[in-house]
Protein backbone atom coordinates (compact mmCIF):
# COMPACT_ATOMS: atom_id res chain seq x y z
CA UNK A 1 0.00 0.00 0.00
CA UNK A 2 1.37 3.41 -0.98
CA UNK A 3 2.11 5.59 2.05
CA UNK A 4 0.51 8.93 1.22
CA UNK A 5 1.89 12.19 2.54
CA UNK A 6 2.83 15.19 0.46
CA UNK A 7 5.37 16.12 3.13
CA UNK A 8 7.66 13.12 2.61
CA UNK A 9 11.10 13.97 1.23
CA UNK A 10 13.35 11.31 -0.25
CA UNK A 11 17.05 11.86 0.50
CA UNK A 12 19.46 9.51 -1.23
CA UNK A 13 22.95 9.19 0.22
CA UNK A 14 21.40 9.79 3.64
CA UNK A 15 24.31 8.24 5.56
CA UNK A 16 26.77 10.43 3.69
CA UNK A 17 28.34 13.68 4.82
CA UNK A 18 25.84 16.05 3.21
CA UNK A 19 22.88 13.67 3.17
CA UNK A 20 22.96 13.02 6.90
CA UNK A 21 23.27 16.73 7.74
CA UNK A 22 20.41 17.54 5.37
CA UNK A 23 18.20 14.81 6.83
CA UNK A 24 18.73 16.22 10.33
CA UNK A 25 17.82 19.72 9.16
CA UNK A 26 14.66 18.56 7.37
CA UNK A 27 13.55 16.55 10.41
CA UNK A 28 14.08 19.60 12.61
CA UNK A 29 11.77 21.48 10.23
CA UNK A 30 9.05 18.90 10.90
CA UNK A 31 9.41 17.12 7.55
CA UNK A 32 9.12 13.37 7.07
CA UNK A 33 12.27 11.91 5.53
CA UNK A 34 12.91 8.60 3.84
CA UNK A 35 16.67 8.11 3.71
CA UNK A 36 18.38 5.75 1.28
CA UNK A 37 22.04 4.68 1.29
CA UNK A 38 23.98 1.62 0.09
CA UNK A 39 26.60 1.94 2.87
CA UNK A 40 29.46 0.98 0.53
CA UNK A 41 33.05 0.72 1.73
CA UNK A 42 34.61 3.50 -0.37
CA UNK A 43 35.57 4.81 3.07
CA UNK A 44 35.03 3.39 6.58
CA UNK A 45 31.35 2.39 6.78
CA UNK A 46 31.48 2.89 10.55
CA UNK A 47 31.54 6.65 10.02
CA UNK A 48 28.35 6.35 7.98
CA UNK A 49 26.74 4.32 10.76
CA UNK A 50 27.78 6.95 13.31
CA UNK A 51 26.30 9.76 11.22
CA UNK A 52 23.11 7.79 10.85
CA UNK A 53 22.78 7.29 14.61
CA UNK A 54 22.08 11.03 14.91
CA UNK A 55 18.70 10.71 13.20
CA UNK A 56 17.78 7.08 12.47
CA UNK A 57 15.51 6.81 15.52
CA UNK A 58 13.63 10.06 14.84
CA UNK A 59 9.89 9.41 14.66
CA UNK A 60 9.68 11.02 11.20
CA UNK A 61 12.68 9.21 9.71
CA UNK A 62 12.84 5.86 7.89
CA UNK A 63 16.12 4.44 6.65
CA UNK A 64 16.39 2.02 3.74
CA UNK A 65 19.63 0.28 2.79
CA UNK A 66 19.61 -0.03 -0.97
CA UNK A 67 21.59 0.73 -4.09
CA UNK A 68 20.00 3.23 -6.47
CA UNK A 69 21.66 1.47 -9.42
CA UNK A 70 19.12 -1.36 -8.91
CA UNK A 71 16.18 -0.25 -11.05
CA UNK A 72 13.67 -2.68 -9.55
CA UNK A 73 14.44 -1.53 -6.01
CA UNK A 74 14.12 2.15 -6.93
CA UNK A 75 10.82 1.49 -8.71
CA UNK A 76 9.53 -0.34 -5.63
CA UNK A 77 10.61 2.56 -3.40
CA UNK A 78 8.73 5.16 -5.46
CA UNK A 79 5.74 2.84 -5.62
CA UNK A 80 5.56 2.48 -1.84
CA UNK A 81 5.90 6.14 -0.82
CA UNK A 82 4.30 9.24 -2.24
CA UNK A 83 7.22 11.63 -2.15
CA UNK A 84 6.69 15.38 -2.38
CA UNK A 85 10.24 16.02 -3.51
CA UNK A 86 13.55 14.21 -3.95
CA UNK A 87 17.11 15.23 -3.08
CA UNK A 88 19.60 12.96 -4.85
CA UNK A 89 22.97 13.02 -3.08
CA UNK A 90 23.85 9.36 -3.64
CA UNK A 91 26.97 9.16 -5.77
CA UNK A 92 30.35 7.57 -6.05
CA UNK A 93 32.54 10.45 -4.92
CA UNK A 94 36.19 11.27 -5.51
CA UNK A 95 38.12 12.57 -8.50
CA UNK A 96 41.20 10.38 -8.10
CA UNK A 97 39.24 7.20 -7.38
CA UNK A 98 37.46 7.66 -10.72
CA UNK A 99 40.76 7.39 -12.58
CA UNK A 100 41.31 3.83 -11.31
CA UNK A 101 37.68 2.71 -10.91
CA UNK A 102 35.63 4.30 -13.70
CA UNK A 103 32.80 1.75 -13.76
CA UNK A 104 31.79 2.60 -10.19
CA UNK A 105 30.87 6.06 -11.48
CA UNK A 106 28.89 4.72 -14.42
CA UNK A 107 26.85 2.41 -12.16
CA UNK A 108 25.94 4.85 -9.39
CA UNK A 109 26.27 8.32 -10.85
CA UNK A 110 24.72 7.63 -14.24
CA UNK A 111 22.63 4.43 -14.07
CA UNK A 112 21.53 5.24 -10.51
CA UNK A 113 20.58 8.78 -11.44
CA UNK A 114 18.59 7.50 -14.43
CA UNK A 115 16.60 5.29 -12.04
CA UNK A 116 15.87 8.30 -9.81
CA UNK A 117 14.73 10.34 -12.82
CA UNK A 118 12.42 7.53 -13.89
CA UNK A 119 10.94 7.34 -10.39
CA UNK A 120 10.32 11.09 -10.40
CA UNK A 121 8.84 10.97 -13.89
CA UNK A 122 6.27 8.29 -13.06
CA UNK A 123 5.24 9.57 -9.63
CA UNK A 124 4.45 13.26 -10.04
CA UNK A 125 7.40 14.56 -8.00
CA UNK A 126 7.16 18.32 -7.50
CA UNK A 127 10.93 18.94 -7.51
CA UNK A 128 14.14 16.97 -7.95
CA UNK A 129 17.24 18.59 -6.45
CA UNK A 130 20.50 16.79 -7.17
CA UNK A 131 24.20 17.10 -6.46
CA UNK A 132 26.49 18.26 -9.21
CA UNK A 133 30.04 19.44 -8.60
CA UNK A 134 32.50 22.25 -9.20
CA UNK A 135 34.58 19.56 -10.96
CA UNK A 136 32.42 20.04 -14.08
CA UNK A 137 34.33 23.27 -14.80
CA UNK A 138 37.32 21.14 -15.78
CA UNK A 139 39.66 23.07 -18.07
CA UNK A 140 37.81 26.37 -17.58
CA UNK A 141 40.13 29.10 -16.33
CA UNK A 142 37.85 32.15 -16.25
CA UNK A 143 37.30 33.05 -12.58
CA UNK A 144 34.99 33.00 -10.78
CA UNK A 145 33.29 29.97 -12.32
CA UNK A 146 29.87 30.93 -13.66
CA UNK A 147 26.88 28.71 -14.42
CA UNK A 148 26.48 30.78 -17.60
CA UNK A 149 29.79 29.47 -19.00
CA UNK A 150 30.03 26.26 -21.03
CA UNK A 151 31.47 23.27 -19.19
CA UNK A 152 32.36 20.85 -21.97
CA UNK A 153 35.91 19.86 -20.99
CA UNK A 154 35.88 17.70 -17.81
CA UNK A 155 39.19 16.38 -16.49
CA UNK A 156 37.96 13.22 -14.75
CA UNK A 157 35.19 10.66 -15.17
CA UNK A 158 33.73 11.88 -11.88
CA UNK A 159 33.34 15.35 -13.41
CA UNK A 160 31.99 13.85 -16.63
CA UNK A 161 29.39 11.87 -14.66
CA UNK A 162 28.17 15.04 -12.94
CA UNK A 163 27.96 16.91 -16.24
CA UNK A 164 26.01 13.92 -17.55
CA UNK A 165 23.58 14.24 -14.64
CA UNK A 166 22.89 17.83 -15.62
CA UNK A 167 22.20 16.82 -19.23
CA UNK A 168 19.98 13.91 -18.20
CA UNK A 169 18.01 16.14 -15.85
CA UNK A 170 17.50 18.68 -18.63
CA UNK A 171 16.09 16.00 -20.91
CA UNK A 172 13.54 14.92 -18.28
CA UNK A 173 12.65 18.54 -17.52
CA UNK A 174 12.08 19.15 -21.23
CA UNK A 175 10.19 15.96 -22.06
CA UNK A 176 8.15 15.43 -18.90
CA UNK A 177 7.95 18.90 -17.30
CA UNK A 178 9.83 17.59 -14.27
CA UNK A 179 11.30 20.54 -12.30
CA UNK A 180 14.96 19.78 -11.65
CA UNK A 181 17.69 21.83 -9.97
CA UNK A 182 21.37 20.86 -9.98
CA UNK A 183 23.70 22.25 -7.33
CA UNK A 184 27.40 22.43 -8.11
CA UNK A 185 29.02 21.91 -4.70
CA UNK A 186 32.37 23.56 -4.03
CA UNK A 187 34.70 21.60 -1.66
CA UNK A 188 32.34 20.91 1.23
CA UNK A 189 33.98 20.55 4.66
CA UNK A 190 33.08 20.45 8.34
CA UNK A 191 32.28 18.01 11.19
CA UNK A 192 31.35 14.47 10.08
CA UNK A 193 33.18 15.06 6.78
CA UNK A 194 34.60 12.48 4.39
CA UNK A 195 37.94 10.77 5.20
CA UNK A 196 39.08 11.11 1.58
CA UNK A 197 38.93 14.91 1.72
CA UNK A 198 41.98 17.07 2.40
CA UNK A 199 40.88 18.43 5.79
CA UNK A 200 40.32 14.94 7.19
CA UNK A 201 43.53 13.49 5.73
CA UNK A 202 45.69 16.45 6.77
CA UNK A 203 44.35 16.45 10.32
CA UNK A 204 44.95 12.72 10.72
CA UNK A 205 48.50 12.92 9.32
CA UNK A 206 49.52 15.93 11.43
CA UNK A 207 48.25 14.28 14.62
CA UNK A 208 50.18 11.11 13.74
CA UNK A 209 53.35 13.05 12.93
CA UNK A 210 53.31 12.02 9.28
CA UNK A 211 53.98 14.06 6.15
CA UNK A 212 51.05 15.51 4.25
CA UNK A 213 51.10 15.44 0.43
CA UNK A 214 50.61 19.00 -0.85
CA UNK A 215 49.84 18.86 -4.55
CA UNK A 216 50.45 21.63 -7.06
CA UNK A 217 53.11 22.75 -4.54
CA UNK A 218 50.35 24.27 -2.41
CA UNK A 219 49.27 26.72 -5.10
CA UNK A 220 45.71 25.39 -5.31
CA UNK A 221 42.88 27.81 -4.68
CA UNK A 222 39.75 26.18 -3.27
CA UNK A 223 36.33 27.66 -2.54
CA UNK A 224 35.88 25.74 0.73
CA UNK A 225 32.19 25.67 1.73
CA UNK A 226 31.02 24.79 5.25
CA UNK A 227 28.48 22.00 5.63
CA UNK A 228 25.87 24.21 7.37
CA UNK A 229 25.99 26.71 4.51
CA UNK A 230 25.52 23.88 2.01
CA UNK A 231 22.50 22.46 3.86
CA UNK A 232 20.95 25.92 4.18
CA UNK A 233 21.25 26.37 0.43
CA UNK A 234 19.76 22.96 -0.38
CA UNK A 235 16.76 23.60 1.86
CA UNK A 236 16.05 26.97 0.27
CA UNK A 237 16.31 25.56 -3.25
CA UNK A 238 14.13 22.57 -2.38
CA UNK A 239 11.20 24.83 -1.48
CA UNK A 240 11.22 26.62 -4.84
CA UNK A 241 10.91 24.25 -7.82
CA UNK A 242 12.77 25.23 -10.96
CA UNK A 243 10.82 27.21 -13.54
CA UNK A 244 11.32 27.82 -17.23
CA UNK A 245 13.34 30.86 -18.26
CA UNK A 246 10.83 32.54 -20.59
CA UNK A 247 13.54 34.73 -22.13
CA UNK A 248 15.80 31.77 -22.98
CA UNK A 249 16.80 31.71 -26.65
CA UNK A 250 18.19 28.92 -28.78
CA UNK A 251 20.06 31.53 -30.79
CA UNK A 252 22.12 32.47 -27.75
CA UNK A 253 21.61 29.51 -25.41
CA UNK A 254 22.33 30.19 -21.72
CA UNK A 255 24.06 27.08 -20.25
CA UNK A 256 22.69 27.75 -16.73
CA UNK A 257 18.96 28.05 -17.53
CA UNK A 258 16.48 26.69 -20.05
CA UNK A 259 13.03 27.05 -21.55
CA UNK A 260 12.35 23.83 -19.61
CA UNK A 261 11.87 23.86 -15.79
CA UNK A 262 15.59 23.22 -15.23
CA UNK A 263 18.19 25.21 -13.33
CA UNK A 264 21.82 24.94 -12.32
CA UNK A 265 23.41 26.84 -9.42
CA UNK A 266 26.87 27.11 -7.92
CA UNK A 267 26.79 26.69 -4.16
CA UNK A 268 30.07 27.84 -2.65
CA UNK A 269 31.59 30.27 -0.20
CA UNK A 270 32.59 32.76 -2.92
CA UNK A 271 35.91 33.30 -1.09
CA UNK A 272 38.64 31.01 -2.43
CA UNK A 273 41.46 30.14 -0.05
CA UNK A 274 45.02 29.18 -0.96
CA UNK A 275 45.73 25.59 0.06
CA UNK A 276 48.79 26.62 2.11
CA UNK A 277 46.60 29.06 4.06
CA UNK A 278 44.08 26.28 4.66
CA UNK A 279 46.86 24.08 6.03
CA UNK A 280 47.95 26.97 8.25
CA UNK A 281 44.41 27.16 9.67
CA UNK A 282 44.60 23.42 10.46
CA UNK A 283 48.00 23.87 12.11
CA UNK A 284 46.66 26.71 14.25
CA UNK A 285 43.60 24.72 15.34
CA UNK A 286 45.79 21.71 16.20
CA UNK A 287 48.62 23.81 17.66
CA UNK A 288 50.99 21.64 15.64
CA UNK A 289 53.07 22.16 12.50
CA UNK A 290 52.58 20.05 9.41
CA UNK A 291 55.41 18.25 7.62
CA UNK A 292 54.70 19.08 3.98
CA UNK A 293 55.69 17.03 0.96
CA UNK A 294 55.33 19.42 -1.98
CA UNK A 295 54.21 17.61 -5.14
CA UNK A 296 53.12 18.52 -8.70
CA UNK A 297 49.50 18.81 -9.80
CA UNK A 298 47.66 15.49 -9.71
CA UNK A 299 46.05 13.96 -12.77
CA UNK A 300 42.36 14.93 -12.94
CA UNK A 301 42.67 17.85 -10.53
CA UNK A 302 41.42 21.36 -11.28
CA UNK A 303 44.07 23.91 -10.18
CA UNK A 304 41.61 26.45 -8.78
CA UNK A 305 37.93 26.72 -7.88
CA UNK A 306 36.03 29.94 -7.24
CA UNK A 307 32.24 30.04 -7.26
CA UNK A 308 30.19 32.84 -8.74
CA UNK A 309 27.04 32.49 -6.61
CA UNK A 310 25.19 35.57 -7.86
CA UNK A 311 22.23 33.54 -9.18
CA UNK A 312 21.82 31.66 -5.90
CA UNK A 313 22.01 34.92 -3.97
CA UNK A 314 19.50 36.66 -6.23
CA UNK A 315 17.01 33.79 -6.41
CA UNK A 316 17.20 32.48 -2.85
CA UNK A 317 18.87 35.21 -0.78
CA UNK A 318 21.69 32.73 -0.11
CA UNK A 319 24.49 34.08 2.09
CA UNK A 320 27.26 31.71 3.23
CA UNK A 321 28.33 32.81 6.68
CA UNK A 322 31.06 30.50 8.00
CA UNK A 323 34.61 31.84 8.08
CA UNK A 324 37.04 29.15 7.00
CA UNK A 325 39.23 29.45 10.12
CA UNK A 326 36.19 28.99 12.37
CA UNK A 327 34.94 26.13 10.21
CA UNK A 328 38.27 24.33 10.44
CA UNK A 329 38.25 24.75 14.24
CA UNK A 330 34.78 23.21 14.39
CA UNK A 331 35.99 20.22 12.40
CA UNK A 332 39.07 19.74 14.60
CA UNK A 333 36.92 19.80 17.75
CA UNK A 334 34.63 17.17 16.25
CA UNK A 335 37.56 15.05 15.04
CA UNK A 336 39.23 14.98 18.44
CA UNK A 337 35.99 14.09 20.18
CA UNK A 338 34.96 11.45 17.64
CA UNK A 339 38.36 9.71 17.53
CA UNK A 340 39.16 10.48 21.19
CA UNK A 341 42.57 12.01 20.44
Amino acid sequence: MKIKSRKIILVTGAAGFIGSALSLNLLNQGRMVIGVDNHNDYYDPELKESRLKRHKDHKNYTHIRMDISKSDEVAKLFGEYQFEAVVNLAAQAGVRYSIENPMAYIDTNIVGFANILEGCRHHNISHLVYASSSSVYGSNTTMPFSIHDNVDHPLSLYAASKKTNELMAHTYSHLYELPTTGLRFFTVYGPWGRPDMALFKFTKAILEGKKIPVFNYGNHLRDFTYIDDIVKGICRVLEKPAKSNLSWSGNEPDPGTSNAPWRIYNIGNNKPVKLLDYIEAIEEALNSKAQKELLPLQMGDVPDTYANIDDLVNDFDYKPSMDVNEGVKNFILWYKEYFKV
